[in-house]
């Protein structure tokens, strides 16, 4: 018998719908059926006349009844968070919604009426988390949507008419296809401003006589200016700086010269050699 209640505790009768109907501090009746374990919409419901707002989220409800739009009371409906695949053309009849939330559904667009164009009193509509790459046409005409969500579906480019859509102040389109697009194109963009000089080795025999002789001469003017920068006020400390190591070319105070080349001509100019140590 306790399982047999618990069955019926997921049917919703006209008794237990006006019980749950409370006022909200707008002054309005709200429905609240949420996550009730649900899989149809009730029918009774639509015997309730006077409901501003219904809420029949967190069910497991797959279709709405074609009929829906002549619950025409509405103001707010909420069906978020069911397993809904398509809606009803007659939904454009509820003209007085201003709050449609469709989210996270198994929505796609060919389950969008076009008649969606024709809520013209909508400001918020939340039709995040579907499997929708594209709008109807016709939501250009919601000239009062403030709200609009679109985030995780499959959008592969920002449906052009959002563009028109004077009054709204909140989109939201994250992880769409287009936006993971924009995101690496930005992150490149950011990479290749912050991106240091880099160098390149290859073998003098890869560069054509051009480029060789800019090589030869940018490493002479490189060259020129370690030894200039290295001078510390005697002529004998001008190899000091930066020099590479080689095995049996001591100076005096133990920093290699840059080749060996260079370390002869030093060593003459600083005769005798045996007087190095």
């Amino acid at each position: 018998m306790a399982k047999k209640k618990g069955a019926d505790a997921k049917k919703v009768t006209l008794k237990t719908a006006k019980k749950a109907i409370h006022i909200t501090q707008e002054g309005r009746r709200r429905l609240t059926l949420s996550n009730m374990g649900l899989t149809v919409f009730p029918k009774c419901l639509f015997k309730l006349s006077n409901v501003d707002e219904l809420d029949l989220s967190r069910n497991l409800i797959q279709t709405l009844p074609a009929n829906i739009g002549s619950f025409t009371s509405l103001r707010w409906l909420d069906l978020h968070s069911n397993k809904l695949e398509s809606v009803p053309e007659s939904i454009g009849n509820l003209v007085g919604l201003t709050h449609l939330n469709l989210a996270n559904n198994c929505l796609t667009s060919a389950g969008l009426p076009s008649s969606l164009g024709c809520l013209c009193n909508l400001k918020s509509l939340n039709l995040g988390l579907n499997q929708l790459d594209s709008l109807p046409t016709t939501l250009e005409r919601l000239d009062h949507l403030q709200e609009l969500a679109l985030f995780d579906n499959l959008f592969a480019k920002m449906p052009e008419f959002v563009q028109t859509l004077r009054n709204l102040t909140k989109l939201n389109v994250i992880r769409n296809p287009f936006t993971y697009a924009q995101a690496s194109g930005e992150r490149i963009k950011r990479e290749k401003a912050e991106q240091k000089e880099e160098v390149y080795l290859v073998h003098e025999s890869s560069l054509c006589k051009r480029c060789l002789r800019k090589c030869k001469a940018e490493t002479e003017r490189v060259l020129r200016g370690g030894r200039q920068g290295g001078r510390r006020g005697d002529r004998g400390d001008m190899f000091e700086e930066k020099k590479k190591t080689f095995s049996g070319l001591m100076t005096p105070n133990s920093v290699a010269a840059v080749t060996q080349d260079v370390w002869r001509i030093k060593a003459k100019k600083h005769q005798p050699i045996s007087a190095l140590h």
